[in-house]
């Protein structure tokens, strides 16, 4: 399909809608969903509850591991992409470039300059791509692993929800 048409080019939409909508988030969400007792809807719409009040405050509250789960996964999905960003994003558009593309960039560039200056005979301008590779790896990985044991409970417990009945 065309991304200027639906003006996704050039935008943070097309940044975020391709994450967002993924079928295993839906699954996950829609078992843990199915793991609440129906005794609690039913005791909700005996008290005169109707749909929505008994979504809003029977169902939600008690989804919050699941969609702290799939909230987690959203992020890592976001913040490991480079890919949507090579498709919807010229290079005018910096300010809307995820870390690892822009990292990605960075070393493909440094990759660039060895090539170049390999072929033009210069051997002085060797620059140094697995020490950038080291460093970026340090920077992409490091935010994640300082956040995941905060967030772990959540996680695990999203996980496991379905896994075993009993």
């Amino acid at each position: 399909f065309n991304t200027k048409y639906l003006h996704f080019h050039n935008n943070i939409i097309s940044m975020i809608l391709p994450i967002l909508i993924n079928v295993t988030y839906l699954l996950i969400l829609k078992s843990y969903m199915m793991s609440i007792p129906e005794a609690l809807y039913e005791s909700a719409r005996l008290d005169g509850a109707g749909d929505f009040t008994v979504y809003l405050r029977i169902a939600l509250p008690l989804c919050k591991a699941g969609l702290a789960t799939v909230g987690l996964f959203i992020a890592l999905n976001y913040w490991n992409d480079w890919y949507n960003a090579m498709l919807f994003l010229d290079e005018g558009r910096r300010d809307l470039y995820p870390l690892q593309y822009f990292l990605n960039n960075i070393l493909t560039k440094a990759q660039a300059i060895n090539a170049a200056a390999a072929r033009s005979g210069i051997p002085a301008s060797d620059v140094p791509t697995e020490p950038m590779k080291l460093a970026m790896t340090v920077v992409a990985t490091g935010p994640i692993v300082l956040l995941y044991p905060f967030l772990q409970k959540y996680f695990v417990k999203g996980v496991t929800i379905g896994a075993v009945k009993g």
